[in-house]
C-alpha cells in the first residue's frame, strides 16, 4: 500500500509501506479523501507544528473518510462508509469528565506530539481502535464527511459562548476553520454574522454560509465595541487585539487559531474595563456526532472543499492550500 510521509521541512513522499494487520478492538480502514489542515501545513513547511518537532517520518492527517475493509470482529461490513474521532484520552481527571479532550496523556491522529508519532490518516490503508469509528448515515457523501472533523472543532468553539441566539457574531480569519465557524454560529442563530480577513477569496466564501457584515483588513473599519462575541480563528496576534476592541462591554472572545508558543504583542487593556471573557478553543469533546448530522441534512458547507487532489501530488496540493486567495478546504484523494 502507499502512504505519504513528512521526512522534514518540505520533504514529503509518496511511500510503499506494508499492509497492516488489525488486532483485537481494531478495523482496517481504506481511506478515500483526507483534509489538509493547518498543523498539516506547519509539519511539511517548517518540520514543526509549534513545539512539536518531526523526529521521524510522520503520516500527517486526521480529517479523513473512507469504508471499511476489515472489521476482525465482524461487526462491521466491508465498505460500510466511516469517518473517525482522531482523539485517543489520556486517563481519566477529576473535574474534566464532561471535556475529556483536555486531558493530558492522550494523541491525535496524525500529530508529532507522541513519541513515538502518532501517524495519521493520508494512508491507503489505516488501521484504528473500534470506538474511534463513526459510521456515516446513507446522505452523506464520503467527500464531504471529510468535513466532520474540522465542523466538530467549528461547533465546539460556538458551544464555548454559550447561547448565541440573536447575537451578532464576529469572525476573525475566513480560513477553512472560519468559514465553518461562520455556518457553525448561523446554524447555532446568531442574528448577524461578520468575516474579518487580509483577502476578499475568503471573505467572498463567507458569505455564501452566511456572513452578512464582511470587512477586509486594511481597507474596511471594524466599529469599536460592535459585536456581542468574536471568534479569532487566524492565530495572529493582532488579530486578538481586534477582537478586544470589536466585542462589546461583558462580550465573549473564543480563541479558536492556534497562537504561536511564543511571547506575542497584544493589546489587552480594553479587556479590564470591558469585563470581557477570553475562552482558548482546543479541538472537540463528542461534537463530530452533531457534525455528521449536520452534514447529512444538506449540501450547504460542500463550498468549503475548494479542491480534491490525488494524494500522490501532495506538495501541489500543500502549496495551494496555505494560499487562502486560491483555495478553502483542499482533499486529497486517496
Amino acid at each position: 500500500m502507499k502512504s505519504l510521509a513528512i521526512h522534514g521541512k518540505e520533504d514529503i513522499r509518496w511511500e510503499d509501506r506494508e499492509v497492516p494487520t488489525p488486532g483485537e478492538g481494531e478495523v482496517r480502514l481504506r481511506v478515500n479523501y483526507v483534509g489538509i489542515c493547518g498543523s498539516d501545513l506547519h509539519y511539511y513547511f517548517h518540520g514543526a507544528n509549534g513545539e512539536y518537532t518531526i523526529r521521524e517520518p510522520l503520516t500527517p492527517g486526521h480529517e479523513l473518510s473512507g469504508v471499511v475493509d476489515l472489521d476482525p470482529s465482524g461487526r462491521l461490513a466491508p465498505g460500510t462508509p466511516v469517518t473517525v474521532h482522531p482523539a485517543r484520552y489520556g486517563p481519566e481527571v477529576p473535574g474534566l469528565e464532561d471535556r475529556p479532550h483536555l486531558r493530558s496523556g492522550g494523541d491525535y491522529l496524525g500529530s508529532a506530539a507522541a513519541d513515538p508519532h502518532r501517524q495519521g490518516g493520508a494512508s491507503e490503508l489505516l488501521i484504528v481502535e473500534d470506538h474511534m469509528i463513526r459510521v456515516l448515515p446513507a446522505s452523506l457523501p464520503l467527500e464531504r464527511a471529510a468535513l466532520a472533523e474540522p465542523l466538530a472543532v467549528a461547533i465546539h468553539a460556538v458551544s464555548l459562548a454559550g447561547d448565541i441566539t440573536g447575537a451578532r457574531v464576529l469572525v476573525i480569519g475566513a480560513g477553512p476553520i472560519g468559514l465553518l465557524v461562520v455556518a457553525a454560529a448561523v446554524e447555532a442563530g446568531a442574528s448577524v454574522v461578520g468575516a474579518s480577513d487580509v483577502r476578499e477569496e475568503p471573505l467572498e466564501r463567507s458569505q455564501a454560509l452566511g456572513a452578512t457584515e464582511v470587512s477586509l483588513v486594511g481597507r474596511d473599519t471594524i466599529e469599536n465595541e460592535s459585536y456581542d462575541v468574536v471568534f479569532e480563528c487566524s492565530g495572529v496576534g493582532v488579530a486578538l487585539s481586534s477582537a478586544v476592541r470589536a466585542a462589546r462591554r461583558a462580550g465573549t472572545i473564543v480563541q479558536v487559531g492556534m497562537l504561536p508558543n511564543a511571547d506575542i504583542g497584544v493589546n489587552l487593556a480594553p479587556m479590564l474595563a470591558k469585563e470581557l471573557t477570553i475562552r482558548g478553543a482546543f479541538r472537540f469533546s463528542t461534537e463530530i456526532d452533531d457534525a455528521i448530522a449536520l452534514l447529512a441534512e444538506s449540501d450547504a458547507l460542500d463550498s468549503v472543499i475548494s479542491h480534491v487532489i490525488p494524494a500522490s501530488d501532495a506538495v501541489e496540493a500543500l502549496e495551494l492550500a496555505r494560499d487562502s486567495s486560491a483555495s478553502a478546504k483542499v482533499l486529497l484523494s486517496l
